[in-house]
């Protein structure tokens, strides 16, 4: 047995749920009379909805199939050898289940060594070795394909990712060192890092290609048969495939200036593979292969036992499976079929809304409002959104022309929504409008139309508790922007029923958005969290703390943009309002900060201008500033925020708001684009020992989000 047989067979027993993938060879004669080829495919099962991953079985798989085709090559046997996918597939990178499993530094080297030693036989054989990226490719995927001579791509590929970093991890297979060697540094900083950063990008087959990763792109249908043709083409000579030299002078060093300069911008040196995995670029330049490979091994090793992957694993998981897998959703079977969609009002949401709605249910959707104007204005927006997407050729003009007519708009509720199944609005954030308008919706909607609110903060029971039926409302709180923040917390009230409970949760599974049941309590989740999170730095602020220190405080975090940034884009006005409901609610913890207030009714947008391009203090709104003589420190802010965070996160699982620690950190992720790396929030608040501290306990178990015991 070979010592990477060994390696892996001993890793593999590390792995007890792995998914194998097999590596099956086949021999056949190429096109043109080019010779035998031989061509490895990896699957892993007759199920083509379950990606291709790779774990240490899997590996010596694709390790014993290199036997067989090296051997051949060396015999003269074959003329080349070649790597693709099943069907729609061609490989997603390691398996994240075993990964999280190990439990000692050298395991985790073993992991990166194996699969080095597996991989680097691809570039070694005595033929030359294509790789075809016939479907979705990502990580250790990727990878494969790195290591051999060529590479084609299918134009209908839909994904293709190093996403390691966004993880936490670096791409450790060889992606780290033989990309930039491929494509250049500032082109695989694009990929590796940037990329990640920016929620984990996916590329399309033709970007794969323009960007030089691949030699050739075919159309999906026929992708395996014209990679072949043109595969014999090039063992033939009859086409040489040219590749553009690699500037290894200053081009590369700003490369990987321009990749630090991203990862502080995202990250604030908070999780550490963005660096590392710059780190292994930046060597890279002097092109030794053997020792990107050492860097990326040892790197992997140290990630792999580092809270930020654990966390970036757990992060993933609630995203593909608890978000897929709504806790505590009633039985699918009860949800009522929605053939039409009424939206009340017709502003900036409730046109977002409408669009949203058009686009996933292809049903008709009419919009009202109190006048003429504000109708034709929300109607026309989403026409006008609809020939964005027409120009940007993701639909056609019959798509276009179809969904144009489903859209209506009516100032007379009873003419719009006689019919409707489901009822959504949008008006002002002011109780007695909203039970108003619900009142209003209630007296013409079919009797089992689903009542639903947009409410960011207000009861839901008290707004349908006026109602002959309050058991068919329901909150729907979207997150703006609604087309790109994926969270949608549904909000049962205390006489919301199972099935509109069940509708709603259908609805949002067809809108494509990661629905959370919520108990209905103030500002309900992320709002709650996120209001506590600004209240504290708004205090500190009030009570002296310069603001640049306040801000920088919490920079460790990696959030996707500090506080009074965030403030701006929720829009001050919006925040004071939810910071004055829950001080209603809990006076005890929050309160209304008299800054944010004068900021609000000096009309102000927001703290900062960008007059020199960077955000710096608008000089109005210092001069509102009304400041105490309590300074406190970066690291006393912090440890501030975090105290309230944790604090507030444990009433509320104390209280039921969710169903478990899970659920917050689900809502954190994808409604306000917390990072992979924390974990969302309650990973990151057990290993900084914050919820002992507060709580006395953990949130979560030791060994989820962490290394296990």
């Amino acid at each position: 047995m070979s010592t990477t047989a060994e390696l892996l067979k001993g890793a593999a027993e590390l792995f007890p749920g792995e998914v194998v993938t097999q590596a099956h060879v086949r021999h056949f004669d190429l096109p043109l009379g080019a010779g035998r080829f031989a061509l490895i495919t990896l699957d892993n099962g007759h199920d083509h909805t379950k990606p291709t991953t790779l774990g240490p079985q899997s590996l010596a798989n694709i390790d014993a199939a290199l036997d067989q085709v090296e051997k051949e090559a060396a015999d003269g046997d074959i003329v080349g050898v070649g790597v693709t996918g099943k069907p729609f597939i061609f490989a997603v990178g390691a398996d994240l289940k075993g990964v999280e499993l190990l439990k000692r530094h050298e395991d985790a080297l073993a992991i990166g060594k194996g699969g080095h030693d597996v991989l680097k036989r691809l570039a070694n054989l005595a033929v030359p070795s294509f790789a075809y990226y016939n479907g979705a490719a990502m990580g250790g995927g990727v990878e494969i394909g790195l290591h051999c001579t060529y590479r084609t791509v299918s134009a209908a590929l839909p994904a293709f990712s190093l996403p390691e970093v966004f993880l936490g991890l670096v791409p450790g297979w060889g992606g780290c060192t033989l990309l930039p060697n491929l494509i250049g540094a500032d082109r695989a900083v694009s990929v590796i890092i940037e990329n990640s950063l920016n929620q984990n990008k996916q590329l399309k087959g033709k970007q794969v290609y323009e960007l030089g990763i691949a030699d050739a792109i075919f159309e999906g249908a026929d992708f395996l048969e014209q990679s072949l043709i043109w595969t014999a083409s090039v063992l033939k000579g009859e086409l040489a495939v040219e590749r553009p030299a690699i500037d290894r002078g200053e081009a590369w060093d700003q490369a990987v200036a321009r990749g630090r300069f991203l990862a502080d911008s995202k990250v604030h040196g908070a999780a550490p593979a963005a660096y590392r995995a710059l780190d292994i670029i930046a060597a890279a330049k002097n092109g030794d292969l053997q020792q990107g490979y050492d860097a990326e091994d040892q790197a992997l090793a140290d990630l792999i036992m580092g809270g930020e992957l654990r966390s970036g694993i757990y992060a993933f998981n609630l995203v593909q499976k608890r978000g897929k897998r709504p806790a505590g959703a009633p039985d699918k079977s009860l949800a009522r079929p929605v053939t039409k969609v009424g939206v009340v009002g017709a502003g900036l949401m409730a046109s977002q809304l409408a669009l949203l709605f058009l686009r996933r249910l292809e049903v008709p959707v009419v919009l009202t409002d109190i006048d003429q104007e504000r109708v034709d204005k929300g109607v026309g927006y989403v026409h006008a959104e609809i020939d964005k997407l027409l120009g940007k050729g993701r639909i056609n003009q019959d798509k276009a022309n179809r969904l144009k007519a489903l859209v209506t708009g009516v100032l007379d509720k009873a003419e719009g929504f006689a019919d409707a199944d489901f009822v959504i609005e949008a008006v002002f954030e002011e109780m007695g409008v909203k039970q108003k308008v619900f009142a209003e919706v209630e007296a013409v909607a079919p009797a089992h139309a689903i009542l639903a609110t947009n409410t960011s903060s207000l009861s839901v029971s008290e707004m349908a508790s006026k109602l002959k039926h309050p058991e068919r409302v329901v909150g729907f709180h979207f997150f703006n922007p609604v087309a790109i923040l994926p969270l949608l917390e549904i909000v049962r009230g205390e006489q919301t029923d199972e099935a509109s409970l069940a509708t709603a949760f259908g609805v949002a599974k067809k809108l494509k958005k990661t629905a959370v049941l919520v108990k209905d309590a103030p500002a309900f989740v992320v709002n709650r969290i996120l209001t506590r999170f600004m209240g504290e730095i708004q205090n500190v602020i009030d009570e002296g703390t310069p603001v640049p220190v306040a801000e920088k405080a919490v920079e460790p975090l990696g959030l996707p943009m500090s506080p009074l940034v965030l403030l701006e884009l929720v829009g001050p006005a919006i925040g004071l309002h939810v910071s004055e409901t829950l001080n209603r609610a809990f006076p005890e913890r929050f309160t209304v900060s008299p800054n944010l207030k004068a900021v609000v009714e000096a009309g102000k947008r927001g703290f900062y201008v960008y007059d020199s391009g960077k955000p710096e203090l608008d000089p109005e709104v210092a001069a509102l500033l009304k400041q105490g003589d309590t300074v406190l420190t970066e690291e006393q802010v912090r440890a501030r925020v975090l105290d309230a965070v944790a604090q507030e996160i444990g009433l509320m699982l104390d209280e039921g708001v969710v169903a478990e620690a899970q659920d917050i950190d689900l809502c954190l992720i994808t409604g306000a684009g917390w990072p992979f790396h924390l974990g969302g929030i309650t990973p990151y608040l057990d290993r900084e020992g914050v919820a002992q501290r507060v709580n006395g306990k953990r949130f979560l178990e030791a060994g989820v989000a962490s290394v296990p015991a």
